[in-house]
């Protein structure tokens, strides 16, 4: 009896370590990441979703402030403290990264065929021959308006400048809305909701950028400066005070019903679902003269790499593969809507404010910001000078003309174009 039950006891104690061992022997790859808002998305969703498919392998996803990534990201890495995986931010940050073998080249990874180039650029070097990045998504510029208001007022929705125009001088006439909600006072938002937004229009998507990336166009040329002729129109629509006025102030004049135009980035719709108490649509920019083909800026905003030194290399290659495949971009595009993804699978959305977004794919060339590839690397920064050219434009302190000059003679006293 005495030996039964010891043997009983030894054969319990070797599968409770046998159980010891499989439990242990799971890999858990920690994700860096600047997307503090995300963390139940990926607790809720996402992560169950790997997780189910790959065991073994467990994902903790630890964001931080994104004020604070950047540095505490260098600061981890270069320690080696920082996790397997690195969410990264667009272009030239991340490829600092990347030149000091911090992130791996992805290169030929499963699933980067599932990406076309121009989704690739914002994390692969200026040659394009390498990737260190999976894209994950863009969001879209374009003009989000107040349902209620236009059909009150009997406004179309406008698909030309004229009409664009016709449409802000009827919502002034009438006096019920701030035809549109923008302010000056954060610099960027009248660039990167206002120049990067309605500028494709102009100097053509990809074709102006890349051709003022090579030095084949300036900033002065006409199709430059026509973009800031627009916005200066913009002062009298803008309400009382806008130089003063915030980003925050703009988002809740138009959540609170008070405009019936919100110059927007598609990361808004989340928060404008929960805040406004009206229906909303959106329309892209409108095009100088009907006919004409349109353009939007589809801005790579973020992906994900692998940490060089990770101790999980095929572990972390697997949960990127995945991070390249549809079931991602389903997963991921439907619960942040207005982060749209960059997979060539079509994803299709279930928010019709993103899927109104995501739908001009279908008929406008995309392209991304023209200032971030390249050409903010160095002093004075390029995109933080159009922050600057863009406020004063709008707030009548500096003609268009004028604007352009000062960025292209900042950009000339650094750049000098590859031949």
């Amino acid at each position: 009896m005495t030996r039964n039950l010891t043997k009983a006891l030894a054969l319990g104690a070797s599968l409770l370590g046998y159980a010891g061992l499989a439990s242990a022997a799971d890999v858990t790859l920690t994700i860096e990441s600047w997307r503090n808002d995300d963390l139940a998305i990926w607790k809720d969703k996402l992560i169950p979703a790997f997780e189910a498919k790959n065991p073994g392998i467990k994902l903790a996803f630890q964001p931080m402030a994104p004020t604070e990534y950047n540095a505490a990201l260098n600061a981890k890495l270069e320690s080696g403290s920082a996790g397997d995986l690195i969410t990264c931010r667009p272009f030239d940050a991340s490829l600092e990264l990347f030149k000091k073998g911090y992130l791996g080249d992805l290169t030929k990874n499963p699933g980067m065929e599932n990406f076309s180039n121009v989704a690739k650029t914002a994390w692969s070097t200026d040659d394009g021959a390498q990737t260190f990045c999976v894209p994950m998504a863009s969001v879209i510029h374009g003009f989000i308006y107040n349902k209620d208001a236009f059909e009150t007022l009997k406004i179309e929705v406008p698909k030309t400048q004229a009409e664009f125009f016709a449409a802000l001088d009827k919502i002034k006439a009438d006096g019920t809305y701030v035809p549109m909600a923008m302010g000056t006072k954060d610099l960027w938002e009248a660039a990167t909701m206002g120049y990067q937004n309605i500028g494709p229009n102009y100097w053509k998507g990809e074709e102006g950028r890349l051709a003022l990336v090579k030095g084949e166009q300036k900033l002065t040329d006409a199709a430059w400066v026509k973009p800031y002729e627009v916005l200066a129109k913009w002062k009298d629509y803008l309400g009382d005070g806008f130089e003063a006025q915030t980003y925050p102030d703009s988002q809740n004049m138009f959540t609170l019903g008070r405009a019936a135009i919100y110059p927007a980035g598609s990361w808004e719709i989340s928060g404008f679902n929960t805040q406004a108490q009206f229906k909303m649509g959106a329309f892209p920019p409108p095009v100088e003269k009907e006919g004409d083909t349109c353009y939007i800026s589809d801005h790579t905003d973020i992906g994900m790499g692998v940490n060089a030194k990770s101790k999980h290399p095929a572990e972390a290659a697997k949960f990127l593969e995945w991070v390249a495949s549809a079931e991602f971009a389903d997963l991921y595009a439907n619960a942040l809507p207005g982060f749209f993804s960059l997979n060539t699978t079509a994803v299709k959305m279930a928010d019709p404010l993103a899927q109104e977004f995501v739908s001009w794919r279908e008929k406008c060339k995309p392209t991304i910001r023209s200032t971030y590839q390249i050409l903010s690397r160095g002093k004075p920064n390029l995109e933080n000078e159009t922050w600057v050219e863009s406020a004063n434009v709008i707030n009548g302190t500096d003609t268009p003309a004028v604007a352009a000059e000062k960025l292209q003679k900042g950009l000339d006293s650094w750049y000098k174009p590859a031949k």
